[in-house]
């Protein structure tokens, strides 16, 4: 996959108005979930993604604490230049979906599987839990 491809399929699935403003949601969300990520599930995720978004989700330190998806949205609100937390959530849908369909089933569930429950519907996934 080239970088243009990238951009150009959440461009798409987030209904953006600019290939810059796409980019910018794509770096600002790879940059936050890079840090969650086992270093070994990052590197996998790396090796689907074109060169610029492997180098932002790549290079970023580990996160101190996990976080819930709610908290993980309001990171990336705080880092994107006018954003709420509806914007937020849809950007950061709109860059897991296309990256679930990169990296598909079995490399998304060894993802899901490094973050904390709540994150599956970030990625256009049902989150199933179990019967108590």
């Amino acid at each position: 996959m080239q970088w243009n491809e990238l951009v150009g399929r959440v461009r798409e699935d987030g209904r953006y108005a600019t290939d810059a403003e796409t980019k910018q949601v794509i770096r600002v969300v790879l940059s936050a979930l890079g840090g969650h990520l086992s270093n070994g599930v990052r590197e996998r995720v790396a090796g689907r993604l074109p060169a610029t978004a492997a180098e932002t989700l790549r290079y970023q330190l580990p996160a101190t604490k996990p976080l819930t998806a709610a908290e993980f949205v309001e990171a990336v609100a705080r880092r994107l230049e006018g954003s709420t937390s509806a914007t937020a959530r849809w950007d950061v849908s709109s860059v897991l979906s296309v990256l679930a369909q990169v990296c598909g089933d079995e490399l998304t569930e060894a993802i899901l599987a490094d973050l904390p429950a709540g994150y599956a519907l970030l990625f256009g996934r049902a989150e199933l839990a179990s019967a108590a």
